[in-house]
């Protein structure tokens, strides 16, 4: 008979074990501490370096308390392909590992959102087809998916398929849509664009829900069944985004929440509740209500109208004191139409004792008038009512569409409230501790409260942030406007504490830190000719094997030119072709260099002699007018802190030290890290990003840089 209480070190080491590995001490003192504060109710900040096996190191512990003390643990990953790892691979392993161990088998879910699932009412023809201007089409309207669908779809990582025509990738989706098991779109191989998956699957404010004739069928029904009756649900920060925005019935009860990759868990969230709205939302919506609702419009075409002649002069930027008279009163104009129609919408009563019939097309018109409504809502509120919201305009690249956007100024508040408060937290990541401590990404994530200058938009965090919503299926924007926990909430601190349990590297013997000091810094221009001399001599010395990190693609764009120009080596820049293409062809070719921008900062994992050189062109500060980070910074200063270290100086050390970690990859691994922006030696606040690095040896002697890699070249 199975010990009913086994330790975490014995299921460790039978979890290991199994994955053929071998005991690190990392690990280890990881699986004690997350099991330490699950048990005690706690929050953990754990920062585990590349190498330390931190899947593991909160999977044992996680799948131990979930059957010992039947608490349901969810596990929420940044990406689908940390999501697959863990799902198909990690804890599966575990769960048949410890299965002998416990008192019974552990089970595990799979858990994303609605869109991401077919539906298979709709490939039964039981809604009307889709065209160009259905919700997620990017096609010829230039309008972005709509961002207050309650749930965002995950775009499948490989890209999609080249060149194959729509037709094509709609006939490969219906009939493999025939053949699923699990109707999920991670499993359909290659994948489709988001056009052709729009074929086949509806959000969750298009569904039918309970009225569905096809709901035992119904795929995402399944998947929230499963987890409903599992022991360890995994996610993704997407699902926890939707769930902090003010829809928390998007997950099942739980009583722990491991985040991995916690450093992103802020901005998704942030992501998640940013409103938009073009004029081409408004057509859209309109569209909608008129095809498939069959209602007039008038009103609301006449809102589009006025929207569009307040957006043609509106200026690009942030609003510090709101929207513009003229374009809030459009804006106005666009929600009272939009309330109207809803009314019209409304689904006539069935008589007493029948049921209300399931018409799917009443229901996408609904739904996007509804989504529609509750962002003009938020638009559209008073000056007061927007005190915590951040507002500003933007023209498309792409399209030239001008589009206005509202989001929350900070949203620590939204994810103690929603998503820590009242249960036992991890949270994981490489990257959590920045400048040598972990307190200001505890104050990102909502764990540290007042007291703190920086954290002064706190205990505002969830206070009145827009329009109130209200109405069953609200979106996540909306909801997040109208969940308002109030002050008290953003202003306690959780009972946390931080630890790094290091790394499996000996950093300071694998790596060299070079800060180019001798260079100008870097200015307005993509790349100053002494950046490209110093560039030219670092890669010609390494013999290629460098990853260029840019903070921006205009920079990566003209360095690759002038490399190619300058060197006999292969060069190939983020956005020839499709990104996991240009990764293996980087590994494979010792001589290749990869040039890019943020994809590669944190999503590069080449370990080998492939990659002996990491050049990071600056200090990748936000953008002076990201409308949403400036916001956060004044509103600190107003407070009395320090903004700039606050929020722009922790934004930099996180992605220094992202892009910093791509240089070692494994015990073998050597190489330099390049910082060619002097500030990083010479400012006063470079020793604060400097010291949320690797600890890598540290130099300014270019010569020394050079001769550790001509060394490398020729080993």
């Amino acid at each position: 008979m199975p010990d009913p209480a086994p330790d975490v070190d014995h299921l460790l080491d039978v979890a290991v074990a199994a994955l053929g590995g071998s005991p690190r001490e990392g690990q280890l003192r990881m699986a004690r501490e997350v099991a330490g504060a699950i048990e005690r109710g706690e929050h953990l900040m754990v920062q585990a370096g590349t190498g330390t096996g931190k899947s593991l190191g909160y999977l044992v512990p996680s799948v131990r308390h979930a059957v010992l003390a039947e608490e349901r643990v969810v596990v929420s990953t940044a990406t689908l392909a940390l999501q697959r790892q863990v799902m198909t691979r990690d804890l599966p392993l575990v769960a048949d590992a410890l299965a002998p161990e416990l008192p019974r088998r552990p089970r595990i879910a799979l858990l994303k959102g609605w869109h991401n699932y077919v539906c298979v009412h709709k490939t039964a023809g039981g809604y009307p087809p889709d065209d160009q201007g259905m919700l997620f089409d990017l096609g010829d309207h230039g309008a972005a998916e709509h961002p207050a669908t309650t749930e965002a779809p995950d775009a499948p990582e490989g890209g999609t398929p080249e060149k194959e025509p729509l037709g094509a990738q709609v006939v490969r989706l219906r009939e493999w849509a025939e053949a699923t098991d699990s109707g999920d779109r991670d499993d359909l191989v290659p994948g489709v664009t988001d056009r052709a998956w729009r074929q086949v699957s509806v959000t969750s404010l298009e569904c039918l829900g309970q009225r569905c004739p096809m709901l035992e069928e119904c795929f995402p029904e399944r998947a929230r069944a499963a987890a409903r009756a599992a022991d360890v649900v995994v996610t993704n920060h997407a699902m926890l985004g939707v769930a902090a925005s003010g829809s928390p019935n998007v997950l099942p009860e739980h009583q722990v929440l491991v985040v991995d990759e916690a450093h992103e868990l802020a901005d998704r969230v942030t992501a998640q509740s940013t409103a938009e709205m073009s004029v081409g939302a408004v057509e859209h919506a309109g569209r909608m209500a008129r095809r498939h609702g069959g209602v007039a419009t008038t009103e609301l075409d006449g809102a589009a109208a006025a929207l569009g002649a307040a957006l043609i002069h509106l200026p690009e930027g942030r609003f510090a004191d709101g929207l513009p008279e003229g374009t809030r009163s459009a804006v106005a104009m666009v929600r009272d139409a939009a309330r109207g129609l809803l009314t019209a919408l409304r689904p006539e009563k069935p008589a007493s004792g029948e049921a209300a019939p399931a018409d799917s097309g009443l229901k996408i018109a609904s739904s996007a008038v509804l989504a529609l409504f509750e962002v003009a809502d938020r638009m559209a509120a008073d000056a007061d009512d927007q005190r915590y919201t951040v507002l500003w305009c933007s023209r498309g690249e792409r399209d030239g569409a001008t589009r206005i956007y509202a989001a929350p100024l900070a949203v620590n508040g939204l994810i103690r409230t929603h998503l820590l408060s009242g249960r036992a937290s991890v949270l994981t990541s490489a990257t959590l501790s920045l400048g040598g401590e972990f307190r200001s990404m505890a104050r990102a994530i909502g764990l540290e409260g007042a007291g703190e200058a920086a954290a002064a938009t706190a205990s505002a965090a969830t206070t009145a942030l827009a329009a109130p919503g209200g109405s069953e299926g609200t979106t996540p924007a909306a909801g997040a406007a109208a969940s308002g926990s109030g002050s008290s909430a953003a202003t306690t601190t959780l009972p946390w504490h931080g630890v790094d349990v290091g790394s499996p590297f000996d950093y300071p013997r694998q790596g060299i830190l070079y800060i180019a000091r001798r260079l100008p810094p870097p200015g307005r221009e993509p790349a100053t000719d002494a950046q490209l001399d110093e560039i030219a001599e670092l890669v010609t010395a390494a013999g290629g094997r460098t990853l260029g990190l840019f903070s921006s693609r205009r920079a990566a764009v003209a360095v690759g030119e002038a490399m190619r120009e300058r060197l006999d080596v292969p060069v190939l820049v983020q956005g020839e072709d499709q990104l996991p293409t240009l990764v293996r062809r980087f590994a494979e070719d010792e001589a290749t260099c990869l040039f890019g921008t943020l994809s590669l900062w944190q999503g590069v994992d080449v370990p080998g002699r492939s990659n002996q050189l990491v050049l990071i062109d600056r200090i990748p500060f936000p953008r002076p007018d990201d409308p949403v980070r400036s916001a956060r910074s004044e509103a600190v200063a107003a407070a009395g802190g320090n903004g700039f270290m606050s929020v722009a100086a922790t934004h930099a050390a996180l992605l220094l030290a992202q892009g910093a970690g791509r240089l070692i990859r494994s015990v073998d691994d050597r190489g330099v890290v390049a910082v060619l922006d002097p500030r990083l030696a010479t400012a006063r606040y470079g020793e604060f990003l400097a010291r949320s690095l690797p600890a890598f040896w540290r130099t300014t002697d270019r010569e020394v840089a050079l001769g550790a890699l001509r060394r490398l070249a020729a080993a």
